[in-house]
């Protein structure tokens, strides 16, 4: 059993750069994917980042140049960087592993393990 636990939101400002981390317990070695998702208000939640056993990474578009996922095996730990933050990078983020083939582009729904979440308020 996969058990990840988010710290590291909060409120801050337009431009700001907080850092994400995710304590992962249970075995999140092998062909795991780790990955971060957001979902704002009254939105659909979405992929942000993903980092697969090999720590290749992926982004979803809007964050691309200002957002880093990466990972310290030794910790468990999986972080995500944010940098040059917007309001509408506001949101909960929830980290998230699954078994397999990593990708950005889904809701979720193909990822098996989630954290319960961390909020971002970025006011301007």
């Amino acid at each position: 059993q996969v058990q990840l636990v988010e710290s590291g939101g909060g409120s801050v400002q337009a431009g700001g750069s907080p850092r994400l981390s995710c304590q992962a317990s249970g075995y999140t070695r092998g062909s795991f994917c780790m990955a971060w998702f957001r979902q704002a208000p009254g939105k659909e939640r979405e992929g942000v980042a993903t980092i697969d056993s090999v720590s290749s990474t992926t982004y979803t578009d809007s964050v691309k140049g200002r957002f880093t996922i990466s990972k310290d095996n030794a910790k468990n730990t999986l972080y995500l960087q944010m940098n040059s933050l917007k309001p509408e990078d506001s949101g909960m983020y929830s980290c998230a592993a699954r078994i397999g083939f990593c990708t950005v582009r889904t809701a979720g729904s193909i990822y098996n393990y989630w954290g319960q979440g961390t909020q971002v308020t970025v006011s301007s």
